[in-house]
């Protein structure tokens, strides 16, 4: 059986065969964030390079500017995804913001009211490892689960990140004065794709939740051993939301 929660259990069992081996990539897995999170996403996007944040947000932000923006999402309104590291550190974000179509570049591309915009954003450590795609896939799930037939994503032209996916997914694309929009019509859901993203959130919580134990056990064990002692790490995670 080839799922997600099938992949976790193995990996948890260490059963591996030698074709595992040879043809293993990295396990990304996509958890949805929640107003808890803020402090792991404002670490993740004050360590974006310089080159990396202006293609993230179109735009030079400052860290002040970051900060606003990272307080300033709206979690009830908008649906932001993680993928987290061993060391429970924010690898990848997808922003699926929704806003009315007449909002957007795109409003004649749908009769829905409502569009998502999707901005992502990978650490260099994570590049080439598909944590972008994956969060691309499952924004694009979510949309097609809410009733969102308009998946659009604006970028500057030499975001290569960005153009990848959307020429992966097969994304109409339009460039413009060195800006690019693209958008993805999503087909309607169905129960098999509720059923898939459900699955999925709950490995990805599972897997937050190994991570999030192994660290905390890590640490009790430095402290009684006092092997491996360091200062208190004030980027450790809130308990799983």
């Amino acid at each position: 059986m080839s799922n997600p929660l099938a992949r976790l259990l193995k990996r948890l069992r260490g059963s591996k065969t030698e074709q595992d081996e040879r043809q293993e990539k990295p396990h990304v897995f996509v958890k949805e964030l929640s107003p808890r999170s803020r402090r792991h996403l404002l670490r993740h996007f004050l360590a974006l390079e310089e080159k990396d944040r202006l293609l993230r947000f179109g735009s030079k932000l400052s860290d002040d500017m970051v900060t606003r923006y990272v307080e300033g999402i709206n979690f009830e309104r908008d649906t932001v995804f993680g993928v987290y590291d061993r060391r429970l550190r924010l690898l990848g974000v997808g922003h699926l913001a929704f806003a009315p179509k007449e909002a957007t570049r795109i409003s004649g591309a749908t009769i829905k009211p409502v569009v998502a915009e999707f901005g992502v954003s990978v650490s260099a450590a994570a590049r080439g490892l598909g944590v972008g795609t994956r969060l691309f896939m499952r924004a694009a799930m979510h949309c097609r689960n809410a009733d969102v037939d308009t998946l659009y994503m604006h970028c500057l032209s030499s975001n290569k990140v960005m153009m990848h996916i959307a020429k992966k997914a097969g994304m109409e694309i339009h460039r413009d004065y060195g800006e690019a929009d693209a958008y993805l019509k999503i087909k309607p859901a169905n129960s098999a794709t509720v059923f898939q993203e459900a699955l999925e959130e709950q490995v990805a919580m599972l897997d937050y939740i190994v991570k999030a134990n192994f660290k905390a056990l890590l640490k009790w064990g430095a402290r009684v051993t006092g092997i491996g002692a360091r200062k208190k790490d004030d980027g450790a995670p809130p308990p799983a939301a």
